[in-house]
Order: C-alpha cells, then structure tokens, then sequence
C-alpha cells in the first residue's frame, strides 16, 4: 500500500495468553528481519509468570535478543511512548480478554495498557490479535466495543477448537504484517472473520 512508511517503530505489547506465546514472538522475530523497529512491552503477568508454556526469564531474555533493546515493564516507562513520539504503530500480541476489557474501557493499570493509552494520544493505529477463550462469551462485548472505536485494527481470527472450546478465539499471526499495513493506512485488513 502507499502510504507505508518503512522502517517502522512498533510497539510489541505481549499479554498472558501464554499458549500462543510460541506464535507471538516468532511473530515478532518475522517484522524484525523485515526490517521493522521493535520496542517491546510486557504486561506484568506475561513478563513475570512461569507457566508449562515456558519461564518468563527465558521469555524475556528472548524477546530482548529479538528486538535489540530491553522491554517496557511499568507504567513509568510506558507513559513516555505517546508523549516522545516513540512509536508508528501498536500492536498488542496476544490479546487477553483481561487486556481486551482494559482497552475498552481505558483502565490503564500495567506497561501493556499505559503504552496503548500513550500511543492513543497521538491518534496512531493499534493493532489486536486476540487470543481468548472467552472472546465470544464475556469478551464478546469487549471486541465489538474495539472494533467501533477509531484506530484499532484487528488481526484476522478464528476459532481455534469449536468443539472443545467454543467460545475461544485465536488471532492468525501470519497475517500480522498485513494488518499493520492495512492499518497504517487506516483500513482493517479483510476478511476478519476466517474459517
């Protein structure tokens, strides 16, 4: 699309969605050798929790060999995102429903939601991959609040196991760079919904 600039500086926003964190940051290894600036963050619970998906250290220590620099962590050290111009671009990769209920309603209570607000405020697209199992439950409502508000752009997603968890949705991370694309240029990429 035209109005893509290159190099771009994205905000990698990662949340406690732990199983999909293997797609997350392969992910964001794929827009770094594109040629894409990444500055990291991590909401507390992604950041600090040992899971059987991995330990945090070793996810940390990953993430910050990817992108080069260390992650955002606090409130402190996200709030100065929007202010300083830091970012093109937010992605937040994986969404939770926790995080999807705190952007809808601008609670701001963690590096991951202080660094959207922040990035908000200069009127730049934020990107989701959502990756819930309640998303078409409780989160439902939370998604389509998102999707009416200006500058968010939604990740192209898809039920990941319709028998066993029926409310569940995943974002498909191969279609990330395609989405910020679309978004840079104000458009959501489509179709959304997949089979």
């Amino acid at each position: 699309m035209e109005c893509e600039k290159k190099p771009v500086r994205v905000g990698f926003c990662l949340t406690g969605s732990f199983c999909t964190f293997k797609t997350a940051i392969a992910a964001m290894e794929r827009l770094k050798d594109s040629g894409y600036d990444i500055i990291p963050i991590m909401s507390h619970n992604a950041a600090f929790t040992d899971t059987r998906f991995g330990k945090a250290a070793d996810h940390r220590e990953r993430i910050k060999n990817i992108c080069g620099r260390d992650i955002i962590l606090t409130v402190t050290d996200a709030e100065p995102i929007g202010p300083r111009d830091m970012t093109d671009i937010m992605v937040v990769a994986p969404c939770t429903g926790n995080t999807l209920a705190k952007l809808a309603y601008s609670m701001t209570d963690g590096a991951a939601a202080m660094s959207v607000k922040s990035h908000l405020r200069g009127g730049k697209p934020v990107v989701i991959a959502v990756a819930t199992n309640d998303a078409l439950a409780g989160s439902f409502k939370n998604i389509g609040t998102l999707m009416n508000y200006r500058h968010y752009y939604f990740v192209p997603f898809a039920q990941d196991d319709c028998v066993r968890k029926p409310n569940s949705l995943v974002a498909d991370l191969s279609r990330l760079e395609d989405t910020i694309t679309a978004a840079l240029c104000e458009k959501q990429i489509q179709p959304l919904l997949l089979r």
